[in-house]
């Protein structure tokens, strides 16, 4: 791969009608089941809720994208299947079994790459690696990944060597260095500047092509959530409504991938998913 970031050409046959989402690699196999979950936390002597009857299944090779107002459990959705937390209500299962903390099959990015700074890009890569790598097989995937993310070029600087993209890309290498079945992003470019962050959504959906996992990307970019997902999730906040459940709406996102940012169907589908975000224009 010469240049990861690059944008790839649109799609030039234009987005299939309304509805006809990209469909999944494995569309049989659920790698992620959440059953009636919900958090609540203690507050003041009482119980804040912040997720309620959350009902969701994540296909094989899915992208599904979370939306909603600050304070609607987005994090806190992705940290219970990630197994950071636990929830109060309800069940998460990764493939047949119940998610009982973490679980080997997942791996998590954040907003910040969280990259130790006194290691290499490649030894940072490393660290994301299954317990027992062979040390050969170890730096041969290492080396795979670093490809893969456009950053073989740079394996043997540090963190404060290397842009802020740079750093992002290296922190997604590491987490798809065990091969997850489910990779958990959590505003994962939110900190990047706004053409590195087109730029990122492309690498993404190249690494996925190259490696198909379960996706689950939480984000406050509307747009974003619609280039890169078959599905978007809009989540409501329960302080403002709280008789029902968390997820208020779920958008179907049809096109293939990659999907043309100017396409007029994408355009409708932002103002609906704003409106729902309380933004009326």
């Amino acid at each position: 791969m010469t240049s990861t970031l690059d944008a790839p050409s649109s799609n030039a046959g234009g987005l299939r009608d309304r509805g006809a989402a990209s469909a999944p690699a494995h569309p049989q196999s659920h790698e992620v089941r959440l059953d009636a979950v919900g958090r609540s936390f203690p507050a003041a002597g009482a119980r804040q809720v912040v997720l309620r009857e959350v009902d969701l299944d994540l296909t094989a090779g899915e992208i599904v994208a979370v939306v909603g107002p600050s304070g609607c459990g987005k994090s806190t959705l992705l940290r219970l299947i990630a197994g950071l937390d636990r929830p109060s209500a309800g069940e998460i299962r990764i493939g047949d079994t119940p998610l009982r903390g973490t679980d080997p099959r997942t791996a998590v990015a954040f907003q910040e790459p969280r990259l130790l700074p006194w290691r290499t890009l490649e030894h940072n890569v490393a660290l994301g690696l299954p317990r027992g790598t062979g040390r050969r097989e170890g730096r041969e995937r290492v080396r795979e990944l670093l490809q893969l993310v456009g950053l073989e070029h740079a394996a043997t600087q540090r963190p404060r060597e290397v842009s802020g993209g740079m750093a992002q890309r290296a922190s997604l290498a590491r987490a798809l260095a065990r091969s997850p079945e489910v990779l958990l992003l959590d505003e994962p470019f939110g900190a990047l500047d706004a053409l590195t962050r087109l730029r990122m959504q492309d690498l993404l959906l190249e690494i996925h092509a190259a490696e198909p996992t379960t996706v689950l990307v939480v984000t406050h970019d509307v747009e974003e959530a619609l280039y890169l997902a078959d599905r978007v999730l809009l989540l409501r906040s329960l302080l403002e409504d709280s008789s029902s459940g968390s997820i208020a709406r779920t958008v179907e996102v049809p096109g293939d991938r990659p999907r043309d940012r100017a396409d007029r169907t994408l355009a409708d589908l932002r103002v609906e998913l704003l409106e729902g975000l309380g933004v009326h224009g």
